[in-house]
């Protein structure tokens, strides 16, 4: 039988201090100074000789040789698989009667051992008495809550569609793209221009989704602006994931975020967070943000 032996090929096995002796490789030096029946080309012996009869000798036979080779070669290409496992988190349920949503905010992961410790900074109120995000107070903060020691931020707000952006009714036309600038031309405390505000901030995904026959917007974006005094650096920024939905005429956006740095590891929960956002069916609680638009109590 003719046998391919290329000794470059087992440079790790051939120095084993068990293996010079074995048949196997008896054969190889065989073949190597036996020039009168074998052929040597482009550093390749093949010769015709009977291969050695398959033996357990230092604790190895022929077949063991050829494995042990093949699977060194693998385990150099193939790494290590991952489990890839979701990372759990321990969720609970934030309703808001007067504005008619409903959202899941993270409360732990045990396996990463991070525990919350969110305050409500702003109560639920009616859009009418909740403080503008801009001089115009077109976009409103109707409810937040706050965890300090993670600086972690997850805000409701309520505005109407800027016409900059959203020039149709047809809420069905509306792109995942033009909602976020939407939302963010009117998300500023400075007196500056929508174009200015725009410039605070950097869309970095936007997409649309279908939940029960209505759209929802999400996107991702970065403010260039940290609002943490003992963060000095101008490269640290704060990312955002966020969702908006449209009733009544008004857009009602989840803001969730936390500092750049911290995205990996708090990300996943904040993620998980507005994909949970939904507009509940109105009970005798609920305030539409038309009404009394002159009330501040």
């Amino acid at each position: 039988m003719a046998m391919v032996v290329s000794p470059s090929h087992y440079p790790s096995i051939s120095n084993h201090p068990l293996l010079p002796n074995h048949p196997f490789f008896r054969c190889q030096a065989i073949i190597s100074t036996n020039q009168s029946s074998c052929r040597v080309r482009k550093k390749v012996v093949a010769c015709s000789c009977d291969p050695p009869k398959p033996t357990l000798q230092n604790g190895f036979g022929r077949r063991d040789v050829i494995l042990f080779g093949f699977s060194s070669s693998v385990a150099l290409i193939i790494p290590p698989s991952e489990s890839g496992a979701e990372e759990e988190w321990n969720m609970t349920s934030i309703v808001d009667d007067i504005n008619a949503y409903s959202y899941l905010c993270p409360v732990e992961s045990p396996s990463k051992k991070i525990v919350f410790k969110w305050v409500e900074s702003r109560k639920p109120e009616r859009y009418s008495s909740a403080a503008p995000l801009s001089p115009d107070a077109r976009q409103r903060i109707v409810s937040e809550r706050v965890d300090f020691i993670d600086n972690l931020i997850l805000s409701v707000s309520i505005g109407p569609p800027n016409s900059q952006f959203l020039k149709s009714m047809d809420k069905s036309t509306w792109s995942a793209k033009d909602v976020a600038d939407s939302v963010l031309s009117d998300k500023s405390a400075l007196r500056v221009t929508s174009s200015q505000r725009m410039a605070e901030s950097s869309v970095l995904d936007a997409h649309t989704s279908e939940i029960d026959g209505e759209p929802y917007w999400y996107y991702e974006y970065l403010v260039r602006k940290s609002p943490t005094k003992s963060v000095q650096e101008s490269n640290i920024f704060r990312h955002y994931v966020a969702t908006t939905a449209e009733r009544d005429g008004f857009l009602y956006s989840l803001n969730a975020s936390t500092l750049n740095k911290q995205w990996d590891k708090m990300g996943p929960s904040l993620q998980k967070t507005v994909d949970s956002f939904r507009l509940l069916p109105a009970t005798e609680n609920y305030v539409p943000p038309y009404k009394d638009p002159w009330r501040f109590w």
